[in-house]
């Protein structure tokens, strides 16, 4: 599996890409996409993320600012083939932002691989991440505008780790690759690749819990 990252040094969905499976771009390439602008057609943004999966031959995941009549969300435009898969909106909105949260976990079929998305603040809270693996995921791809601190990083290698998927992580102006086996890359270059193999190992984990018992239950 080949991932490409365009940062958002390279402001603009056009680019000649290298062979990959999936291409993430920054918040930067499609920058602010009104709904109803796209429908008049007055605006192509989303078609020209579609063509450029069908040019590319690749997946394109672009991160970008969705307008519907006036409601603002983080967004992640998802295309394949030459067609528009989805758009899939950031869950989590902190207090005093000023975007409208999302409702639902975006998992995409692309290219023979499942990716499940996560954008910016949805980061923050691991069962976005959990629920990606649960729907058997390849790869966790992770839409961020910046990384103000060292946090964003330290996560996308933990939750590699814990869940047993690649992440791949696209911030601002740089592109971040954390593997299953805990290893951290990193490259501030307009465009990065990264490869890995994807590995379906599981492990038996048993527990005990108090409680749901029968009449019949003995103790342990």
């Amino acid at each position: 599996m080949k991932i490409c990252v365009v940062t958002d040094k390279r402001r603009q969905i056009s680019v000649r890409l290298p062979p990959c499976d999936f291409a993430l771009f920054g918040f930067g390439a499609l920058g602010f996409v009104d709904y109803e602008c796209e429908l008049d057609g007055k605006s192509d943004k989303l078609e020209q993320a579609s063509k450029l999966s069908r040019a590319a031959r690749c997946g394109v995941l672009c991160g970008c600012i969705t307008n519907s009549r006036g409601l603002l969300r983080k967004s992640v435009a998802v295309a394949s083939g030459g067609k528009l898969l989805g758009i899939t909106d950031m869950l989590n909105v902190f207090d005093g932002e000023e975007y409208k949260s999302g409702a639902a976990v975006g998992v995409y079929s692309v290219g023979g691989y499942k990716v499940g998305l996560c954008i910016d603040n949805d980061l923050f809270f691991p069962e976005c991440i959990k629920t990606c693996a649960l729907c058997g995921c390849n790869l966790i791809a992770v839409h961020a505008e910046e990384v103000a601190d060292g946090i964003p990083p330290l996560l996308i290698r933990s939750y590699a780790y814990l869940y047993g998927m690649p992440v791949v992580l696209c911030a601002g102006g740089t592109a971040y690759f954390a593997d299953i086996n805990g290893v951290l890359a990193s490259s501030n270059q307009e465009v990065a690749v990264f490869e890995t193999s994807p590995k379906n190992s599981y492990r038996l984990v048993t527990s005990r819990r108090r409680g749901l018992f029968t009449a019949e239950t003995e103790d342990f």
